[in-house]
Parts: structure tokens; sequence; C-alpha cells
């Protein structure tokens, strides 16, 4: 799964970090600064591996991680064009390809690697970095905002259809045909994410108080939540859970909202019991002869958990980890800090930060003091959360070095079957270890 919002545009000059991004299923932070690019394992809450960290590439403003692969992809501001996709395991470069206009934001899963231009999207086939497809006189998308489904069987591509309305275009990325078009706000589009398989589409717009979550490939609306009515404020990133359970939102403000996605049924509700129970009954009924505005506020559902920031205005992104058994909030800040919170998955309510990570300097860590004594988690949200991971290995060797799949996610072997990129082979890439390219707004496929 990818956290959303990261994007390449780079922030105000006064920000430690000029991107960051987690990796498609929330086990690694990338971050790009001044100086050039880092690496970290988020696989404990104590301490921050420092994966990999590179000098080479100055003024970094995009760097996105295939998974836990060694195969990362970078674009500094010395070359905005130009896309580097690098081994840093060995240090070497696998390839580049250059472009007609600035890259503004790149996404990519086992399959696709995305590059969006402001007014184009370029779709690479991963494996020999082949392109595919070209998408062309897109409406003016300044921020490079899009989104790649992480599920490589389906690879969905989310972008703006219009500059002025909410309205999105939904694109097979695997057949690259169009699917639909969702008319998501009324307001211009400030995030887009999919749910890691793929089937939901999670959606912002500018105003930033009202946040909607789709199916797909159907584009009908599942979900409505509001996340405040009192300020307009600027969404900057949304983020499913891996287990699609919850949606993530954070923004400008010192709030990151948690939605609880509770399980739809198509079955007809039991007749209420209780007089409550009739009262919401007659509040739905009622809704349908109200004005839109009002039965939509009535059918909105509010926040599930909240985790509230120290700091308000800074760029940052959220997502919802699994990590040493527990759910948790994960927060970067354009100040070069990683926040870890505890988030209750039972009863919500608001998230208990317990761990500052600074990702600068020597990679030191503050903790909360008045998390010092580390008191036990209460028995009952323990019981709750603390799951055994049902890990099933991969019968199929992939891209990562857990054997690239997701949890539990078995890759098909035809996907393999004409040679697949290995980043633990000595003998990868030999399609493309010398590749070069310039892509002109053209499509070149075969």
């Amino acid at each position: 799964m990818e956290a959303e919002g990261a994007e390449g545009a780079p922030g105000g000059t006064e920000a430690a970090l000029s991107c960051f991004s987690f990796n498609q299923d929330c086990t690694s932070l990338a971050i790009g600064t001044k100086a050039g690019y880092k690496l970290f394992s988020l696989s404990s809450v104590e301490q921050l591996d420092h994966v990999h960290g590179s000098n080479d590439t100055p003024d970094v403003y995009i760097v996105e991680r295939l998974f836990s692969s060694s195969l990362v992809v970078v674009v500094s501001h010395t070359k905005p064009r130009q896309m580097n996709v690098y081994h840093f395991k060995k240090g070497t470069e696998i390839c580049n390809y250059s472009y007609s206009g600035n890259i503004l934001s790149i996404r990519l899963n086992r399959q696709r690697l995305l590059v969006c231009l402001e007014e184009s999207i370029y779709i690479h086939n991963i494996k020999d970095m082949k392109l595919l497809k070209t998408i062309l006189d897109i409406p003016a998308n300044p921020t490079g905002l899009c989104a790649l489904s992480i599920n490589h069987s389906n690879s969905y591509v989310a972008y703006p259809g219009s500059l002025t309305t909410g309205e999105i275009v939904l694109y097979d990325g695997h057949s690259l045909k169009a699917v639909c078009t969702i008319a998501a706000h009324e307001g211009t589009l400030a995030a887009i994410a999919f749910n890691s398989s793929g089937s939901r589409l999670a959606s912002a717009s500018e105003k930033g108080t009202v946040i909607r979550v789709f199916s797909v490939p159907e584009g009908q609306k599942l979900y409505e939540f509001r996340r405040g009515m009192k300020r307009y404020v600027t969404i900057s990133s949304l983020a499913f859970s891996m287990d699609s359970q919850f949606l993530c939102a954070s923004s400008n403000t010192e709030t990151v909202h948690i939605f609880k996605l509770e399980h739809l049924s198509n079955s007809r509700p039991e007749e209420p019991s209780t007089w409550t129970g009739y009262v919401g009954k007659m509040f739905l009924a009622a809704s349908n002869y109200l004005p839109t505005q009002v039965s939509d506020m009535m059918n909105q559902d509010r926040a599930f958990a909240t985790g509230r920031l120290g700091f308000s205005g800074h760029r940052n992104i959220c997502a919802l980890a699994t990590i040493q058994k527990l759910p948790r909030l994960l927060v970067v800040s354009s100040s070069g800090h990683l926040y870890v919170y505890n988030l209750d998955p039972q009863d919500g309510g608001d998230c208990v930060l317990i761990k500052t990570h600074s990702l600068l300097g020597s990679g030191t860590s503050e903790e909360n003091k008045e998390n010092d004594l580390k008191p036990p988690l209460p028995q009952s949200y323990a019981a709750t959360v603390a799951r055994p991971s049902a890990s099933a290995a991969s019968t199929v060797q992939g891209y990562s070095e857990d054997g690239g799949a997701l949890r539990g996610e078995v890759i098909p072997e035809h996907e393999f079957a004409t040679g697949p990129i290995c980043l633990d082979d000595e003998n990868e890439f030999p399609p493309i270890t010398s590749c070069r390219g310039d892509q002109q707004d053209k499509a070149t496929p075969s």
C-alpha cells in the first residue's frame, strides 16, 4: 500500500525535508533532502533502522522505493525532467529516462511504473521499463496528483479529470484502457488513494471537509466521512490500512483523522428493538425528503479516532501500519520527524503518541516524557490487537527480500514466465542494464 501525499512538488525553503513517502505496504520510509536521500525500515517502534543513504544526487524532490526491494526511483531538481532508477544495494544505476516536462510524481507497483507530468502520464512496464502507454492531454495537474493500486493484478490508475471540479478518471493500467469517470466532489481534488486490493478509492477536495470512498471499478459511492465543518483545510494525504478497515487523513491542521469502514451489508436491517433504534430509522426515512445538503450531512460519519500533532502548517503524510503486531498511526512532517502513535482498533478515540524519531543527523529518537515508564497496555486492548500475523511465504521469488509478496499473497507464476527482475540476483536486468530514453509526448508501444 502506498501512503499518498508525498508529492514531488517541493515545499517551503525552510523545510528540512524536500520530500517523503512510505513504500507500498508501509514497511519502509523514504526521505529526500538538499544533500540526497535516505531509506528507513519501519519494523520497530523503538528503533528506526537506516537502510540506505546516498549523497550522490543532491536536491532530491522525489524518492520512491518498490516495497522492500533494492529498487529506488529518484528525481532531482538538478535534472527535474529525468527519472533515475537505482539498485541501491549495489550502488548502480539501472536506467534513466528523460521526459518533455518536469516530473511531478512517480508511482510504482510490481507491474507498472507511472510518471506524471502536468498534462500527461507515462505508464512503463516495470520489468523492462518499456513504455506501454502515454495518456496525453489530461487536465492541468500542477501538483502531479495521481494514484496507482499496489495490487499488480489490476494496476488501477486514478487522476483528476477536471481542473475546476472533483472529477476522477479511473484507468486500468493492466489492460491500458479507461474504466470510468467518477464525479467525486464539487471542488477541485486535493488527495486520492487506493486501498491495498485496488477495490476502494478514497478522495478529498480542496475544501477538505468531506472524504468519500468509492468502489472500484464501478465508481459507486460507498462511504462518506466528515472531517469537520468549522473551517476549510488542505488535505495532504489519505491512506487506507492494509486490511482496508480504516482510512486516515492528514492536513495542514494539528489533527489526523481516522475513519472506520464498517462492513457493508446488502441485506435489509432488522426492525429496531429500542426507542433510539426507532428514532434512528425515522430520521433515515425523513432524509429522503430533505434537501440533498441536509440529508448528506445526516448520513456522514465522524472520525473513529484522532491523532493530535504538536504542530500545524507543516507538510505531512500519514499512514496506518502494523508494527510489532500492533496497529500504529504514522505521521511524517517536513520538519524531519516521524511520529508513531498507538491506535485502539476497538474503541478508537485519541491515539497516544509513543515515539518521535528524528530523520536527520544521527537518527536518534526522542521519546515522550509521559511514556518513559512504559506501563503495560490494558489487557483488553492488547488482546484485541495482538493478533498473530498470518504470514504465508510466497512460493515464487519476486522483488523484495521477503519474497516480494504481500502478506499471504502468492504471485502468479505466469507473471514471471518471461524472466522477472529479481533484485538479489547478480544477473538481474539483462534487458535494461544500459537503457536510456527520451520520452516525448507520444506512446511508443513495441
